[in-house]
């Protein structure tokens, strides 16, 4: 069969490193620091970048070639870089190819650490954010300057599940010559691949459903090979890399990443669909809700609605202190798409030093509850939620 006409499911699979000596099944770890070469010529022509080959873990490892491998065939990328964290993997991608006096054109609601770089870090060299109204796509193109370089967004958003219309980003990217970066953490390349609407760069908190196990923290960023070496030379000098044992780790995990999320995604519909008939719960946001106000959007771009339900809850913040208060079986925490069902409130936590006209800005009211859903029988879920919602 022709490698290109493979499923899904088979590259996460089968797309692994050949095979050692020993015949091996299941890939090794490649725990080394460092590689060693044949001769001087070998050795200089390797530091040429005349050979593709690996020099030393910073730079590349197996695991981390295997890992990042997979991600593109997932998305469609072109090449890769993987890295420690999923905001290793924002910051060195920004930072890569942002010089100062840049500008960057985002959604306004973006991940909180990220927002925390756009307004208190990139200043410090001369690197200006404008943020857009995702409700308001249709006012992107008045944030452009002469001297914008980055079109950015999240879709899904975190935490108020937002959808943003991918191909309309990719239009304007492509109308004004910028670099679409777009942040699929939420969706997965299982439910969603910016590349084919148009982004040029997609980044990856790998530490969320991609391990989907809460294990370990990684990140990654593929799409056009040209942006990506400029990535990868400005990462191998700064040292952002992912060690091997978590590319290992996360390699593996790809193998089951579409039977996980298509049952993520199960337990979350029916999670929403309980929400939103629940007498203390005002509005439910989940993208394949008809309900959603993007629900066309997302029904166009993503194969399913992902495992983020948010949902406010009425009484605002003390109602949703009480919440969390009540919760049994499920965890509070501040990860998300893993295994176990997490619930956040983010207006008392991850979002309370933000003024409650800052939160609304970015679609978190004061009873707004966050639920990554996982992998537990969905009924007992339910029945966690619906004791902790009784006034």
């Amino acid at each position: 069969m022709n490698e290109q006409e493979f499923g899904f499911e088979t590259h996460a699979i089968r797309s692994q490193l050949e095979r050692t000596q020993y015949l091996e099944h299941s890939v090794p770890l490649f725990l080394s620091s460092s590689f060693v070469f044949e001769d001087a010529e070998d050795m200089r022509a390797s530091f040429a970048e005349e050979k593709d080959r690996n020099i030393y873990s910073r730079y590349s490892n197996p695991n981390n070639n295997e890992f990042v491998d997979k991600v593109c065939k997932m998305e469609g990328a072109e090449a890769g870089f993987a890295f420690a964290s999923g905001m290793a993997a924002v910051y060195s991608t920004f930072a890569a190819l942002l010089k100062s006096g840049d500008h960057i054109v985002s959604a306004s609601s973006v991940f909180g650490a990220t927002h925390s770089l756009f307004v208190n870090y990139f200043p410090k060299w001369n690197i200006e954010t404008s943020y857009f109204d995702l409700t308001k796509p249709e006012t992107i193109e008045s944030f452009i300057k002469p001297n914008t370089k980055i079109l950015f967004a999240e879709s899904p958003t975190n935490p108020a599940v937002d959808i943003i219309d991918l191909e309309l980003l990719g239009a304007i990217a492509k109308k004004h010559n910028l670099i679409l970066i777009i942040d699929n953490c939420f969706a997965t390349p299982y439910i969603q691949q910016p590349i084919k609407w148009g982004a040029h760069l997609v980044v990856h908190s790998a530490t969320k459903l991609m391990d989907g196990q809460g294990r370990v923290l990684g990140g990654v960023t593929v799409g056009k090979a040209d942006l990506i070496k400029d990535i990868y030379l400005f990462s191998r000098l700064t040292g952002p890399s992912l060690s091997p044992f978590n590319a290992w780790v996360l390699s593996k995990s790809l193998e089951t990443l579409a039977i996980r999320v298509d049952r993520h995604c199960e337990n979350a519909m029916k999670v929403a669909e309980f929400l939103e008939s629940h007498p203390n719960v005002n509005t439910v946001k989940y993208p394949f809700l008809k309900s959603h106000p993007q629900y066309e959007i997302a029904k166009k771009q993503m194969k399913l609605g992902g495992n983020i339900v948010a949902f406010e809850i009425k009484g605002g913040i003390e109602a949703g202190r009480a919440f969390l208060d009540k919760i049994k079986l499920c965890s509070l925490s501040p990860n998300l798409g893993d295994t176990r069902t997490i619930v956040t409130h983010p207006a008392s936590t991850t979002h309370s030093k933000l003024s409650v006209e800052e939160r609304l800005a970015v679609s978190i009211t004061d009873g707004l509850v966050r639920v990554s859903v996982g992998l537990e029988t969905v009924k007992d879920v339910i029945a966690d939620l619906e004791q902790a919602l009784r006034s």
